[in-house]
Order: C-alpha cells, then structure tokens, then sequence
C-alpha cells in the first residue's frame, strides 16, 4: 500500500516553497500527497508580495476531511501565521491522534520576508512542539524558539537542539545551511544521541524552498517506515540532489527552486540550456 502523507502548510504561488513543494517531494520519494491550506501566498522568486490566512475553522475542516478518509502515516507542518492558525492545527492533531509529525517552523521566507506574527511564536512553543516527533528548525528560527542568538557552531547547534527538546520537541534535526564553511552540517538531536549529517556545501543561489524540502523529505521517509534516522539520512541526500540540479532550471528572476524531480526528469547535457 502507497505511504501517504500529509502537509499542512501555505500554499506559494511561485511553486517552490510550501504546499507546492512538499507535494512535489512527496511525489518524488514514492509517497502520495494530501494537503491542508493554512495561507495563500502572492510569492515569487523575488519576494512575498501577500498574505491571504485561511480561516481557523476550515484548517480544521480540511484537516478532518483528510484524517476521516485517508490513512496518513506521516504529517508536515509548514507555514502557520496566526495563533488561531495553530491553535486549530493542534486540535486537529490531537482530535486524529496524528503520527510522525514533522514541525517546520516556518519563520521567514528565503526572500527575507516575515511569515509568521509576533504574537504567533509563543503559542507555537507553547501549543506545538510537544506534538512534534521532529522539530525541523534552521539557526535563525532555533534562535527565535529559544529567544537567544543563533548558534554559531556545531557545538552550539546541539546544545540549541537540547533546550528545545526541554520544550517539549521529541526530536530535533538542527538544518545547518544558514552556516558557513565547505560542508552544509545538520545535527539530530534526539533524547538517547546526537547524529552529524555532513553533505559538500553546494553553491547556487537557487535555494528557495530548502526547508520546505528537507521537511517534507522527511516526513515521506518517516510514512513510509523509515526510522527518524534513516528518514533524516535520506532526506539529507534527496534536498542535496535538488540542490546540485537547481541550476538546470531557470525559474523566475530571483532566488529560484531545487530540483524535486532530478532524479525522475530526463537526463540534460552539459550544453543544453536551462529549463524554464
């Protein structure tokens, strides 16, 4: 039987980050993709033009529709604006008793821009996390979670990964791509260890979508039986493929998408043009 999973996200009218992406994960890795809309984004390659929430009580409508019928073996939380938002997303996963559920907190976009509300941080921390298997954080949003400044190093990154687990987060994979040097390094913390997950750091300014990725990578390997760590292991290697074939697309006019598909579309030479 096909694993299913499920994203509960905002939806990028661009196509390379949010509900967008992680049905193109989904598809990529073998999993069918249902999904829950929490915003509708005017976005592009340049930027976040607008922010259109979806009401609190259709989230939840959406999410017991897809709880009622289909059998989900994983759930990706993405973006997620408003405490109303969240508190109706919580109740959901309690409501379905929802498993294998990976938390992207969705801050900022690549652009820069703010996706989230100042007063929505709080109860995330407080309503969420401990509803997470994996909580998916890149530096700046670990930062913003724990209210101290970014992690600086791996050691730091660990030791972030840790307090956010006193939080409640049952595991936490800390997404080292805002860091620098030669390797992109994520470090998964769970209760009983801590995991390296070193890949070459690859250099494209096209990385719109990354965290979208890698969580929703996850979650497609969790549906799918794999264990956290395998999952977190394949998903690392799958958002490096996307990475390294970014630059055969020619996607917009800024920050443009990973590959989802370049282990699926036909193989291009080295001198044929861009796709886009």
């Amino acid at each position: 039987m096909i694993p299913i999973a499920l994203t509960i996200a905002g939806s990028d009218s661009g196509g390379g980050a949010g509900i967008q992406a992680d049905l193109k994960t989904f598809s990529a890795l073998g999993a069918y993709g249902a999904s829950v809309l929490t915003a509708l984004t005017a976005q592009n390659t340049r930027g976040v033009q607008a922010i259109h929430d979806v009401p609190p009580d259709f989230v939840a409508a959406q999410m017991d529709s897809v709880f009622g019928d289909l059998r989900v073996g994983a759930t990706k939380i993405g973006m997620l604006s408003r405490p109303e938002t969240i508190a109706a997303v919580a109740g959901g996963l309690v409501r379905h008793g929802a498993r294998h559920v990976v938390l992207d907190p969705v801050m900022v976009a690549t652009s820069g821009d703010r996706l989230i509300a100042e007063d929505a941080v709080a109860i995330l921390r407080e309503r969420l996390l401990p509803l997470c298997d994996c909580l998916t954080p890149n530096l700046p949003e670990a930062a913003i979670l724990l209210g101290e400044p970014a992690a600086a190093d791996e050691e730091a990154m660990a030791a972030q990964g840790r307090r956010l687990l006193a939080l409640g987060a049952r595991s936490v994979l800390m997404k080292g791509g805002h860091a620098d040097g030669p390797e992109s390094v994520d470090v998964l913390v769970e209760r009983d260890r801590t995991t390296r997950l070193p890949a070459r750091r690859i250099a494209t300014r096209n990385t719109h979508g990354t965290g979208c990725t890698l969580s929703a990578a996850l979650a497609a390997g969790l549906a799918g039986g794999m264990t956290l760590r395998q999952a977190a292991e394949a998903a690392k290697a799958y958002l490096g493929g996307a990475l390294a074939a970014a630059d055969t697309l020619a996607i917009g006019g800024g920050r443009g998408p990973v590959h989802h598909f370049f282990a699926l579309w036909p193989p291009r030479g080295p001198d044929a043009p861009p796709l886009g």
